[in-house]
This record gives C-alpha cells, structure tokens and sequence, in this order.
C-alpha cells in the first residue's frame, strides 16, 4: 500500500512539474527551422512570422535556414528536434506534402511532426514569353494545341512545383507540350522566358507579378477563386475558362510530436495573434499572400489540408515518375 501511495505520489509530483513548465514557456529563444536558403519565399514569411509571434509569446523566434534536398534535410532535422516547443519546423505544400510522396525518409519524418497553424497561401499564374498571340486563356490553349510537343514550360525537374502544376495542366486542357528542367531553379528559368526561349510558366504570383507588369511576360490566370490584390486585372481560373483549376503554395508551421498540448495551444494562439495584427497583415500582403480566414488557423485545419494535397498530387506523382522511368 505505501509503494502504490509513492508511486501516486510520484505521478501527480511529475504532472504537477509538467503542468507548471508549461506554464512557464517559453523561458528562451525558440528556432523555427526553414529548409531553404535565406531570402527565398518561404524565408521571407517566415521572417514575418516569427516576428509576430515574438511579440505574442515574449520570447525571440530565430530564423535557422538548412537548406538541401527539395528542403528534405531542414525538415527532417525540425523532425528530430526535441519535442519541447523550442523547435518549429515551417514550409509548404511542397516541403510537408508532395515531398512525402518522392522520398522515403521525408514521410517518415513528417510522421514525427504535428501541425500548429495554417499561415499563408499565394496562389500560381499562368504564364507566357510575351511574343505568344495568345490575348487570354482560351487562346493560350488553342494555341498550345496547334504547337503540340513544340511548345515548351520550365520546371525544377519531375516532382518541382512547376512540373506538377504543368502536367496537371495537361491533363485539364489536353495540352501536350514539353517539360525543359532547369536545375538553376526559377531565376534561369525566368530569364529564358523573358528571352522568349520558352514559351511556358507556372510560378508563384508573388514572385512573377513584377514580370507581367513590366511587360516581361503574359499573364492568363490566377489559380485561385478571387482575383489578387497585387494584380487585381489578372483574371481568375474561373473567369477565364478553365474552372475549378486552384492551386496555391500554402505555407505552415508544425513541432515535433510529443510536444504537449498546452505549448501547441500557445503556438497556435501566437499565429493566430501574429495574422491578426494590421502591420504583420500588410506585410505579408505586399508580398503577395493571402491570409486564412481564422476557422483555417487550426492544427486541425492544416492537418487536413496536408492530407489532402497529398491525395490530390498522388496521381501526378506516380505519373511523372512512371514517365521518367
């Protein structure tokens, strides 16, 4: 009987410690991994972010950038941090989704992460060099069919935001041009659609809007329900023919699982603060981002969008794997 009053004892002393740590988090600077380079996108909000959520949680949220590896190694070191709240682990569809769909050890690691909030989404433009005739998206299409496997789009290789939005894409418009990889990333593929070298693009809106109004390159659509802020005249998928073609690069934050309840909370609670403030807002909007609305704030609601863009791409994915195979 006195051993089962320890051990009791011992039980509610342990929660009792547990409860009041808790409590007491975050006691110093927390790292939020980003498994790219510095000043990419994901970098950039991520900047933003962690300002935010420093001024709601009272404590610095350092920037760790780990790059390599489609942001496989950044993700799989957030993965086996400790699972204490101190060790945030940021990306996007990309990184947290479709990845886990190419590479073995990034779905294991995304097994060793749980969600904290939904952060940001910027939606795709469809793009041309601009010497195409095309004058909207229908045209485009026409277009693309007359060319065949002549035209050509840039991606980052099989299994790059750009190929998968691509060959979906061509499956939606029954399209049948060329995929020319770019392994120098967007830049060198950019400077060869301005060149008019080829004559295809899906990139982010937030990064290729200058493009369009400088005359660089045309823009179709926006692949997203509403028009966006930053370039209110591009139409949406919807307005211009081809319905229901939405496809965003959301970015959100997630912990080493284990972490405890109450910290989660508290980190969801700084997001939710950080995406309410006018200031943080603006910001992210200059950069082209929309904001969810409060409902998709959730650890539940990421958790269903990750489960959801990997059952969207999983048909891609085998695709372009069994044509590269």
């Amino acid at each position: 009987m006195k051993r089962v009053s320890l051990a009791l004892a011992c039980v509610l002393s342990m929660a009792s410690s547990s409860a009041a740590w808790c409590e007491s988090y975050p006691s110093h600077p927390i790292t939020m991994i980003v498994p790219f380079g510095a000043g990419g996108p994901t970098d950039t909000i991520a900047r933003v972010i962690a300002e935010g959520m420093r001024n709601a949680l009272g404590q610095p949220v350092i920037i760790r950038n780990v790059a390599g590896a489609a942001g496989a190694i950044g993700v799989r070191d957030a993965a086996a941090a400790e699972p204490d709240g101190y060790t945030l682990s940021i990306g996007h569809w990309g990184t947290h989704a479709v990845n886990a769909l190419l590479y073995p050890e990034v779905r294991d690691a995304l097994s060793h992460l749980q969600p904290i909030a939904l952060l940001t989404s910027n939606p795709y433009l469809i793009l041309s060099r601009s010497s195409v005739p095309a004058t909207d998206l229908k045209g485009l299409i026409a277009w693309l069919k007359i060319r065949g496997d002549k035209a050509q789009s840039a991606t980052n290789g099989p299994g790059s935001a750009g190929y998968l939005i691509g060959a979906r894409f061509k499956e939606a418009t029954g399209t049948a041009f060329q995929f020319i990889p770019y392994s120098g990333g967007s830049g060198a593929a950019k400077t060869d659609l301005i060149g008019g070298r080829i004559d295809l693009m899906f990139d982010q809106a937030a990064t290729s809007v200058s493009l369009v109004h400088g005359g660089l390159a045309k823009a179709y659509a926006v692949t997203s329900k509403t028009r966006i802020a930053i370039a209110p005249e591009i139409p949406t998928v919807d307005e211009a023919g081809l319905p229901g073609f939405y496809l965003s690069a959301w970015h959100g934050l997630w912990v080493p699982k284990g972490t405890a309840p109450a910290i989660v909370g508290k980190l969801n609670a700084a997001v939710v603060q950080a995406l309410a403030d006018p200031a943080i807002r603006d910001r992210l909007a200059n950069l082209g981002q929309e904001i969810p609305s409060r409902a998709e704030q959730s650890p539940e609601a990421l958790a269903a969008r990750q489960r959801s863009e990997i059952e969207t791409w999983r048909p891609v994915v085998k695709a372009a794997q069994a044509q590269t195979q």
